[in-house]
């Protein structure tokens, strides 16, 4: 009989984390513990949440998490991953895992967050590569594996990065809801939310508008910007850069921002001004600007409670300076403008928006 095992990483917080960061680990887990059930009911024998070795390369910490006997197919997943996902979805998973030797299936072949892959013979090679996005094209190179890429499902592409992620998708407050209360549920938590909410609400005001223009810069898609041109009255600016920044190879020119090279003319205080001469709304990928800013290397960023602070629309929770005045003229602009990830001004689209069309 064939065995399937799911394992779910989820980090936990740093000692003496901040409220932020305490309330959206508490987001992730709850994803965790829905995605943990959802497998199990979708047939896999075996289902972890690893919260072990956070600071060790994914592919050892894949290694130990799976152990040994290793089974005979294997799901992996971080603890914010396809949070929209569908009984279907995860069926879907559970048979590649199950199926024969040699196929996978991923959410994302070039930013995975989630891999089944039929077979553990390649677990011993795997090299200590950083991330687990990278995976699918390693099973597909290096494994022989045939890979199923599955990006073109929208809803597999939306990822937990940030509060604001769980607020778009209503998980905040342990995932009762995956829309209608999580402003509220947020709010209870001690975390303001009056900003982004108006935020938003600011933005979908002028998506319906035909006579206004929204900007979206950032690692948008081109199925996002689709959505925008079929189910919004406004119309589109998109201002599309690095993509896959995350997984270039070490050797590629670092990373630009066109946006970003005129904040550093201008200064961050200047962001609410350029893009208010762009349009009338702009949703920002902010860590396009922080890799221009600060380099790739995550390390070096400003941490993470200032960036979800930053995702909230909190300069006054924010301590590092560039952040703080990028965060402050996006909140003072003469224009709505929401800052966030990839899942913001990829899949998130559908979601800030917020019309019942996001569901098509």
């Amino acid at each position: 009989m064939t065995r399937v095992a799911a394992i779910i990483f989820h980090p936990p917080p740093m000692p003496g984390a901040g409220p932020l960061v305490s309330a959206f680990e508490a987001t992730r887990r709850a994803n965790a513990e829905r995605q943990a059930e959802g497998f199990r009911r979708a047939g896999a024998d075996v289902v972890r949440i690893d919260e072990g070795g956070e600071h060790e390369p994914f592919g050892r910490r894949l290694q130990r998490a799976v152990g040994r006997p290793a089974p005979d197919g294997l799901i992996v997943l971080g603890s914010g991953s396809i949070p929209l996902a569908t009984v279907a979805d995860r069926r879907a998973f559970v048979e590649t895992a199950a199926g024969p030797n040699g196929h996978a299936v991923a959410n994302n072949r070039y930013s995975a967050d989630l891999v089944a892959a039929a077979g553990c013979d390649w677990l011993g090679d795997l090299p200590a590569v950083a991330t687990d996005n990278g995976l699918p094209r390693w099973l597909e190179e290096q494994a022989g594996y045939t890979v199923t890429d599955l990006r073109r499902r929208w809803r597999l592409q939306v990822d937990l990065d940030t509060p604001l992620d769980g607020l778009l998708v209503g998980l905040v407050g342990g995932g009762r809801d995956r829309r209608g209360t999580a402003a509220a549920e947020l709010a209870s938590d001690g975390v303001p939310t009056a900003a982004i909410r108006s935020a938003l609400a600011a933005v979908r005001a002028v998506s319906r508008d035909p006579q206004r223009e929204m900007v979206v810069a950032g690692r948008a898609s081109a199925g996002g910007l689709a959505w925008l041109e079929r189910f919004t009255a406004s119309r589109t600016r998109a201002l599309i850069e690095e993509r896959g920044f995350r997984t270039r190879p070490v050797q590629q020119r670092p990373v630009r921002s066109s946006l970003g090279l005129l904040l550093d003319r201008d200064g961050p205080e200047a962001l609410g001004l350029v893009l208010a001469e762009l349009g009338d709304a702009a949703v920002v990928d902010t860590r396009v600007l922080m890799a221009h800013h600060f380099g790739s290397d995550e390390g070096r960023w400003p941490a993470a409670e200032d960036r979800f602070a930053s995702d909230l629309l909190l300069p006054a929770a924010i301590r590092d300076p560039w952040l703080r005045d990028l965060t402050r003229a996006a909140l003072e602009a003469p224009i709505p403008i929401v800052l966030g990830g990839h899942t913001l001004v990829g899949p998130g689209l559908r979601l800030a928006i917020g019309e019942a069309a996001a569901w098509t």
